[in-house]
């Protein structure tokens, strides 16, 4: 019996260096031809022209700190002599508080600082899907009373600290979270209600839709703070960062319902019917079938609105209100820092993107998370 013969498979080889890993994904994407060779150049030596400029201007000629005066006040002498050529940090060192806290008093910013703390760590908890239970409700309950009582004081041997006091980094996570955080809800009610099948409820939806989105957010808060007050009763006022809050939420509303419902019109029939197959009512249905498959098909137009209205929150400055924005171009009035707001535009712009990125990135995450069963 003559011996079976031995199959030795083939080693697999590596493939080039040039195909794969960085090198082949620059030599495919950046270098593929001559034109996108070309074009490549171009703006890579632009890149390194700009961030070789900002490095010169913003880190090696940059003054950090000025000296005060015989009177006290900070001498920019200094800063003013560099004309331009590097930029003057002092500004921040010195105006970090007002832009962050507003006009809270100095003496109780640790308390500011602590609630903006709270929110970024309410933030984090409410990003990790194993906290994404009934519990998490109890969790944001008690962060945002921990928040209220932090920031008005009156309990706890803490001195009352007015609204009006308030202002900076503080009121901007403020209207944003509470915004969105209510509208979020109420765009899901309007969105159904806009596919009811009870012409009442759809009318209503629809008008309110229409209306709120047909007009800016300006108007909105303006008519928060101005108009609404002229039907109140006499002798009846509401807190001014409260309408700005609530006229917030209702123009958030309008434009999250017309997401979530055409996530709601992007599902396939079938889905509804399988449904209505299993004997499910209207709401165990919406609930555990029809919206959360809606809502994952949603995600980028969601968190794009997301971002949206917190940047958008600058606009309380209409009203009054002491956002992040308003604070930073507050700082510059006094004439010893005028002249100096590309330093403090650019700190601003600096926690704008943080906390927007930060959105951006996670949603990215959580849709490829979500989509991974839909890839197989």
């Amino acid at each position: 019996m003559s011996d079976a013969a031995t199959h030795t498979p083939t080693p697999a080889r590596t493939p080039p260096i040039t195909l794969v890993g960085p090198i082949g994904w620059v030599r495919t994407n950046l270098f593929s031809g001559w034109v996108s060779s070309l074009v490549s150049l171009l703006l890579l030596f632009l890149v390194v022209k700009w961030v070789l400029g900002f490095l010169d201007w913003g880190v090696f000629n940059a003054i950090w700190s000025v000296p005060n005066d015989a009177a006290g006040r900070p001498d920019t002498s200094s800063c003013r002599a560099l004309a331009g050529t590097g930029a003057c940090w002092a500004v921040i060192g010195e105006k970090h508080r007002f832009i962050l806290f507003g006009t809270y008093p100095y003496e109780e910013q640790w308390r500011a600082l602590l609630a903006i703390l709270v929110f970024i760590a309410l933030f984090i908890v409410s990003a990790m899907r194993r906290f994404w239970r009934k519990e998490l409700a109890l969790i944001w309950i008690g962060a945002l009373t921990l928040i209220g009582v932090l920031m008005w004081g009156g309990l706890l041997g803490l001195a009352y600290v007015p609204q009006e006091r308030w202002g900076g980094l503080v009121i901007t996570l403020i209207l944003a979270t509470f915004g969105l955080a209510f509208a979020f809800p109420l765009s899901i009610l309007v969105a159904l209600g806009r596919r009811s099948k009870l012409p009442a409820i759809k009318a209503l939806c629809v008008l309110y839709v229409e209306l709120v989105r047909g007009v800016p957010l300006i108007s909105v808060l303006f008519m928060a703070s101005v108009m609404f007050p002229l039907f109140l009763p006499e002798g009846m006022n509401i807190d001014k960062l409260l309408r700005a809050q609530i006229a917030i939420i209702l123009f958030a509303g309008a434009y999250l319902a017309e997401v979530v419902r055409g996530g709601l019109q992007t599902l396939p029939r079938g889905q509804y019917e399988a449904a209505d197959a299993l004997g499910l009512s209207y709401w165990k249905k919406t609930g555990f079938i029809i919206l959360p498959q809606a809502l994952r098909l949603v995600i980028p137009p969601l968190v794009n609105t997301f971002i949206g209205f917190f940047k958008d929150t600058s606009l309380v400055l209409i009203i009054g209100i002491f956002d992040l924005l308003t604070a930073g171009k507050t700082a510059i009035i006094e004439p010893a820092w005028q002249g100096f707001g590309i330093e403090v535009y650019l700190t601003v712009g600096f926690i704008y993107f943080c906390f927007c990125f930060a959105m951006s990135s996670y949603s990215q995450r959580l849709e490829a998370e979500l989509n991974q069963s839909r890839g197989r």
